[in-house]
């Protein structure tokens, strides 16, 4: 009988952290893809504007920023269990804060808060992993696979209920965040404070590689952490696509990157990984160009098809390719996902700015820029890889 436990090659003590671990970043997904779907009915009822509502997606990963680089030293100091309860609670209160108000302070307040909480898992889930699984790119595309099918749940959610109410999205995904804690809480993931050795565990910022496959995933989450948060934006305002076919755009994106994440996860050890992350960055662009310069709805859809499926395998696979002591170290980890994250903050803020003077059309198509130094850098992590 198949066992996905010994597929990755966990240890059965550890299995149920690491099931545990899956669903908390499913829900995690949930929750980002939850935002950028909001966000329309936010502009309507609190009259944001383009840079406000750029704002505040940046402000949630301004939040998930932070996190990934205090996740990576809290669990000195007061243990992982607690670290990551403390943080990932910003989920709940932020989903909650951001449906009582739209004063525009408390809605950065409440958008950073939810990032805080997606960082602190970003951090505790890949590490975990990464200890856990003796197949260590197959674990992590699955872990990510996780993310996509929360990412692919709360769009059809929200706009099932926003005929009645948009605000109750936010609380049911809020309540599904809370189970996770709770199941989070009552897990084996260690309460003792973590010792460092300074002297093995922290050689990463010696590290070229390190850097390249930090800055590669800097320039992939300009492209996520935008599209996520200005699809439906972008569709709806560009006349492409009513509101809730927009919203199930945002859906269709998450199918495709979950389809091509357990893809990537199927080929872990079978394909060479620099030639595979190069392979996608490539399609991804191309794709990103489709969608934006055609002005046929099925070229269109077919793009964001392209760029969901050859975007998805990207993150995972090339965090598995850092040194294996750099994705066990929260500190480690938290640099390479917090200075990654920088990208994600900027980007969207960046988009808005540019919108508000030339149109959203102007604004996405900046994406473009950060997918040329992405794809730079992937094609010098080849040709390092191949005189290795």
């Amino acid at each position: 009988m198949f066992s996905l436990s010994s597929a990755l090659e966990i240890e059965k003590r550890n299995a149920s952290l690491v099931y545990r671990i899956y669903y908390a970043f499913l829900c995690s997904g949930c929750m980002s893809t939850l935002l950028g779907v909001l966000l329309p009915s936010m502009q309507v009822e609190y009259g944001l504007s383009y840079t406000l509502s750029g704002a505040v997606l940046s402000a949630h990963q301004i939040g998930n920023l932070c996190a990934v680089i205090v996740a990576g030293f809290l669990p000195y100091a007061i243990g992982r269990k607690k670290s990551t309860l403390l943080m990932s609670a910003g989920i709940i209160v932020g989903l909650v804060l951001m449906t009582l108000t739209g004063n525009p302070v408390l809605l950065l307040v409440a958008f950073a808060l939810t990032g805080i909480g997606r960082g602190s898992l970003s951090n505790i889930t890949n590490v975990v992993v990464s200890e856990n699984a003796g197949n260590r790119t197959a674990a992590l595309n699955i872990l990510h696979s996780c993310f996509a099918v929360g990412a692919f749940i709360s769009p059809f959610v929200a706009v099932a209920v926003s005929r009645i109410e948009w605000r109750i999205a936010a609380w049911i995904f809020g309540f599904t965040m809370f189970t996770a804690w709770i199941l989070i809480g009552t897990s084996t993931l260690s309460s003792a404070k973590v010792s460092g050795k300074k002297g093995e565990s922290y050689p990463f910022y010696r590290s070229f590689d390190f850097w390249m496959n930090t800055f590669i995933l800097f320039f992939y989450l300009c492209a996520e952490g935008s599209l996520t948060g200005w699809l439906v934006t972008y569709f709806k305002d560009t006349g492409i696509m009513p509101t809730a076919v927009a919203q199930t755009m945002q859906s269709v994106l998450w199918i495709m990157i979950l389809a091509g994440r357990l893809a990537c996860a199927a080929l872990a050890g079978k394909v060479f990984k620099p030639a595979l992350i190069l392979f996608l960055g490539i399609m991804m662009s191309l794709s990103f160009v489709l969608m934006i310069l055609s002005d046929n709805i099925v070229l269109i859809v077919l793009g964001l098809l392209g760029v969901g499926f050859f975007m998805s395998g990207i993150y995972p696979t090339t965090f598995s390719t850092m040194d294996k002591s750099f994705n066990s170290s929260t500190v480690a980890t938290g640099t390479c996902i917090g200075m990654a994250t920088v990208g994600a903050i900027a980007m969207p803020i960046i988009i808005g700015a540019v919108a508000d003077r030339s149109g959203i059309v102007g604004g996405i198509a900046t994406l473009s820029i950060a997918l040329v130094c992405m794809v730079f850098l992937m094609v010098l992590k080849f040709v390092r890889a191949r005189r290795a």
